[in-house]
């Protein structure tokens, strides 16, 4: 029997079934309760008890039950851990907090996370833990660093939702972050106290250490090789993160699991064969362990210095793994360990799985694993210098080829020269950017790390200089539709089985990845979308979406046509043919539908006058008056209920409108709608 055959090697699929249990607490449409989460823990308890006694051929579905249960205990009770206060109305007044972090917004703004938050005319019970503000207008009359607390004039509002059905949600990432609130400034940030002492030591140590960085490195390359060392891009130009983006290098500066795994390798690799060097200490300790435990804790050093972000702490714990395998002479690099870690992420950061850091890492992970495991020994038959050049284009082939499909179901991207940017940039990357950050570090006290420092900035010209080459190439970035959601874990089953299988039956796994990419290629796009304001529409043409506004609601139009496949500016997706009339009365057609769609002061009072011409209309403002017996309104109160509308055409003649608030969750803060269907006035032919 296949299973009996497969026994000792099923541990590696332990953390997958955890990650279904994860993937079905957060699809569930409704919060659970108390007894639900009762009944999970019965039946864990009852499913040890069946492992413990049952017959030794069902264990192994008893595990698949427990590990499935054990995902959703997890993800329900870290909801309920991180749980705090969100904005509940839109809020414009005194902000006042202490600064944890400082960054850039997707506009190039700098913006401060804010902690120990006070707000006017807001008791404590309804504050959040944590904003976020972006800093507008005149600013720079008040050097900013973590620790400080300031004050500012800001709008604030809740973290939104999602743009359309199906797309992300950073409402739920803003609710794991304790992050409560989400706005801007156009007044200057005013300083109210210091930093106190130990306060907010390691960011306060990040942000002078990002400073000297640059201060010795100016430019784009100093501000990548700060980013490189504490995780801060603050100092980098959108234009360079676009490049790296494009040209498939956006891997490089997130500090994840290659720079850990460089640091702590290089770390492991100086101390181990340096100690073999020396014979009195070669013959009196386990330079392997010692090794091992010295860049263990290098790799600590780092994540505390790099921010603690979650790739970062993903890297660390695959890292850790892998050391602690060393320290235990087992093996470091393994299925077993990369499961092993999958399961301690999963159940301490269960929403991780949602991310596509998570998912690209460990894909990236797992295919190098099974790659280099296949081709095990090959390498003796390569000449001494071909070796290292095949070894990175194998390394980038595999990782490219696996995180391919998650990054363009994310992103809505593939780089279409990544691979040849990668081989390219990852050696200098390895072998003299990293190398120069531990140098730099360990000369820093003496203040002998210059040298260090101009070799880290030269390879990160070098990278810099790479990516804008390759993203300047025809073709260098081609744009990929949203898939449905059934496509990326249909696609994760089947690499999975392919993998991690044994037999011949593993290549059956061949067949769901066929049938992900097949469903894929047959996603369709809704033909209309309504934004959450009703303020900008969205209609899907022969020539692409054509949206009713050049301008305003910025972030939801540029996801649309990401999500479309669709590369062009919103400006340019405005001038598609599809809609007529003024600004403010906007008419269009679908579905046999005569449309309009009206906004801006006033907009209630033209109610009347837009049926006239409309069987729908669609008004970016509450109505309140009387509304035509022919006339169909969707208005600002039914978008508050429903969230962003995407609608498609029957054959009866009717439209399904599908809303986006298909949840009531801890992180939804409201009654999850319905679809419902709208059907033709009875004055029309139709």
């Amino acid at each position: 029997m296949a299973l009996a055959h497969a026994r000792g090697v099923l541990f590696v699929w332990v953390p997958v079934f955890i990650g279904v249990g994860v993937g079905i607490w957060f699809a569930l449409p409704q919060e659970p309760v108390l007894w639900h989460y009762a009944c999970l823990v019965a039946a864990v308890l009852l499913g040890a008890l069946c492992h413990r006694r049952g017959p030794e051929l069902a264990q192994p579905f008893v595990i698949v039950i427990i590990c499935v249960i054990l995902g959703m205990l997890a993800a329900g009770a870290r909801a309920h851990l991180v749980k705090a206060p969100v904005l509940g109305f839109r809020y414009y007044g005194a902000v006042e907090g202490r600064i944890v972090s400082i960054d850039r917004s997707q506009s190039d703004m700098l913006r401060l996370t804010l902690d120990r938050v006070v707000l006017e005319r807001t008791p404590p019970s309804r504050t959040p833990e944590r904003v976020r503000v972006s800093l507008h207008g005149l600013q720079g009359f008040v050097a900013l660093e973590p620790g400080q607390t300031v004050i500012a004039t800001a709008h604030l509002s809740a973290p939104e939702g999602p743009v359309e059905p199906g797309a992300f949600d950073f409402r739920r990432m803003a609710y794991f972050d304790r992050l409560g609130a989400v706005g801007y400034t156009r007044v200057p940030v005013l300083l109210l106290e210091p930093p106190a002492p130990g306060a907010q030591w390691i960011n306060r140590f990040r942000a002078k250490l990002r400073a000297g960085v640059e201060a010795e490195l100016p430019g784009d390359p100093g501000a990548f090789a700060a980013a490189l060392v504490t995780g801060d891009r603050a100092g980098m130009s959108r234009q360079a993160q676009e490049n790296l983006r494009s040209a498939n290098l956006s891997h490089l500066l997130a500090i994840s699991g290659l720079h850990m795994a460089l640091l702590t390798g290089f770390i492991f690799a100086t101390l181990r064969y340096g100690l073999a060097l020396v014979p009195p200490l070669a013959l009196r300790v386990q330079s392997k362990k010692v090794a091992a435990g010295l860049a263990l804790l290098a790799g600590a050093a780092y994540l505390a210095l790099s921010g603690g972000n979650v790739a970062t702490e993903r890297a660390f714990v695959m890292v850790a793994v892998m050391l602690g395998a060393a320290l235990f002479d087992r093996r470091a690099l393994s299925m077993r360990s990369v499961a092993l870690a999958a399961c301690v992420l999963l159940l301490a950061q269960p929403e991780t799985l949602l991310e596509p850091g998570f998912q690209m890492s460990f894909a990236a992970t797992v295919a190098l694993i099974a790659g280099y495991s296949a081709l095990r020994g090959q390498g003796r038959h390569l000449p001494f210098w071909v070796a290292p050049l095949a070894t990175v284009v194998f390394t980038s082939l595999l990782a490219g080829l696996a995180t391919a499909p998650v990054a363009a179901a994310h992103f809505n991207r593939v780089a279409g020269y990544g691979l040849a940017a990668n081989v390219l940039a990852v050696p200098v990357m390895g072998f003299a950017v990293m190398p120069a950050a531990v140098l730099a570090g360990i000369l820093a006290p003496l203040g002998l790390e210059g040298p260090a420092l101009w070799i880290m900035g030269k390879g990160t010209a070098w990278i810099l200089s790479v990516a804008e080459m390759v993203a300047g190439w025809d073709g260098a970035v081609r744009a990929v539709p949203s898939p449905s959601w059934q496509v990326l874990p249909i696609m994760a089953f089947g690499a999975l089985w392919l993998v991690l299988w044994r037999g011949r039956t593993r290549f059956l796994g061949v067949v769901p990845m066929a049938l992900a990419f097949a469903v894929w290629s047959q996603s369709e796009r809704p033909p209309l979308l309504i934004s959450a304001d009703g303020g900008l529409v969205g209609l899907n043409a022969a020539g692409g979406r054509v949206l009713s506004a050049p301008k305003g609601a910025g972030f939801t139009a540029r996801q649309w046509l990401e999500n479309d496949g669709d590369l062009v500016e919103q400006e340019q997706a405005a001038m598609r043919e599809g809609f007529d009339g003024e600004p403010r009365l906007r008419r269009f057609s679908f579905g046999g539908w005569r449309m309009a769609q009206i906004k801006g002061k006033g907009a209630e009072t033209r109610v009347e006058e837009a049926c006239l011409v409309a069987d729908l209309v669609i008004v970016a403002r509450k109505v309140t008056a009387s509304i035509p017996q022919d006339c169909q309104v969707i208005d600002a109160t039914k978008l508050r209920a429903t969230g962003p509308l995407a609608l498609w055409a029957q054959p009866d003649g009717g439209l399904r409108a599908v809303p986006t608030k298909t949840q009531s969750r801890l992180w939804t803060g409201f009654k999850r709608a319905e679809q419902f269907k709208i059907y033709m006035p009875p004055h029309t032919d139709q």
